[in-house]
């Protein structure tokens, strides 16, 4: 339970809240602004599956930069400039992302998906350090809210792409004109956070070389490990559907890129509104029984996508694979908070883990959908809520000594 800190200004605070759900908001718009338009973007850079595959891994080589080095940059420049300059960043690379679709350029949309990559990872682990602060003083769980942001934001991104594609207005059109509106706001909504750096500021004795000790033993913790699996197996799912679900609806089920974007779009509203509704059901099961229980929905829902012919069994395929990815990336970073000593490190552990698998899956999706086709591919996605589903008894709370 957090302590309510004294003498807080809750207005300030109030909006700082706000500042930190747009940042999620945007990170989250970000990502859908080219994942249900891929079959367009694919045809507009004139490369096969294949060759999209491997451009989404920049997303994750950037990525891997951007966890890196968000919170060096943090303590460097303060909350504020941090994600200021980062909001300008992303959308920055949807804007490049757009203008390689319009000149039909590869090597231009591989940078920018790295440059993106990089962008969302230091966004990421930026928004949840300042979220991590505003409980603190709030005295309050919000987290969880701001996580539904993002997938709020998803969801608005893929309905603005959805409409774009049923207007018939160009990817490259939507990019650019996304691009600037998302800087716009973003740097507005960043001026409400306060100067200065909540970095590591509850372990400010320790040395950079304990930090560092004490982040590796972490991945020596079997019971920190099996945590991570659970995060792995929601988080590719989710990582996979970003990227991979529009693409399943039209080269798997002959579907339009309309149709594609529409199904995207429920897949985000699903996931957000679970995450919104999903405390009473947490406090009710507990979070074994509750990630059991969305994993296992998740794997049904996964088998009525691959296998679905008629619109409603993909509609409900595509909900309840939402309701897989919702609760296992934030109920598994309580359990890693609550699993032993050093919090902070415990959970950069399990964060590590989800993150390398939401970036990760997709180029590895797009690797096996080369060889076997996109619907075939996302077999994968029902193997990793099973592994989900087996380590979901890691999440148990420790007892207290």
């Amino acid at each position: 339970m957090h302590t309510p800190e004294v003498g807080v200004d809750q207005s300030r605070l109030a909006r700082w809240r706000t500042a930190i759900i747009v940042a999620f908001a945007i990170g989250g718009v970000s990502l859908a602004a080219w994942g249900p338009r891929l079959p367009e973007l694919r045809a507009d850079l004139r490369v096969d599956v294949g060759t999209i595959g491997v451009m989404l891994a920049g997303v994750t080589v950037g990525s891997v930069g951007g966890l890196l080095s968000a919170a060096p940059l943090l303590r460097r420049f303060g909350g504020r400039r941090a994600l200021t300059g980062v909001v300008v960043l992303v959308p920055g690379a949807v804007a490049v992302l757009g203008v390689a679709a319009a000149v039909h350029s590869a090597p231009l949309a591989a940078v920018a998906f790295v440059v993106g990559g990089v962008g969302i990872g230091a966004l990421d682990v930026m928004a949840n350090v300042e979220g991590t602060a505003i409980e603190a003083r709030a005295g309050r769980t919000l987290l969880p809210l701001m996580h539904a942001a993002w997938s709020g934001g998803a969801a608005l991104g893929a309905g603005i792409a959805a409409l774009c594609s049923w207007l018939g207005v160009t990817i490259e059109q939507q990019l650019i004109a996304e691009a600037i509106l998302i800087g716009v706001v973003g740097v507005v909504a960043m001026r409400a956070v306060p100067d200065g750096t909540r970095a590591e500021e509850h372990d400010a004795s320790s040395t950079p070389r304990q930090r560092l000790r004490r982040w590796a033993r972490g991945w020596a913790d079997p019971r920190l490990l099996l945590i991570g699996v659970v995060m792995l197996g929601v988080e590719l799912g989710e990582g996979s559907a970003n990227n991979w679900l529009a693409l399943g609806v039209t080269d798997g089920h002959g579907g339009s890129p309309t149709a594609g974007a529409l199904l995207f779009t429920v897949f985000a509203i699903a996931e957000a509104a679970t995450r919104v509704f999903a405390g009473p059901v947490v406090d009710r099961l507990g979070r074994v029984r509750t990630v059991r229980t969305t994993a296992a929905l998740g794997v049904l829902g996964a088998i009525c996508f691959i296998l679905g012919s008629a619109w409603w069994v993909l509609l409900v395929g595509v909900v309840l694979w939402a309701v897989g990815v919702s609760m296992g990336f934030p109920l598994g970073m309580s359990a890693a908070a609550q699993s032993g000593p050093n919090a902070a490190a415990r959970v950069s552990v399990v964060a590590s883990i989800g993150y390398f698998a939401n970036f990760a899956g997709p180029p590895v999706v797009g690797a096996l959908a080369a060889n076997v086709g996109p619907l075939a591919a996302l077999w994968l996605v029902a193997v990793s809520f099973v592994a989900a589903f087996l380590a979901a008894g890691a999440l148990r709370p420790v007892p207290a000594r």
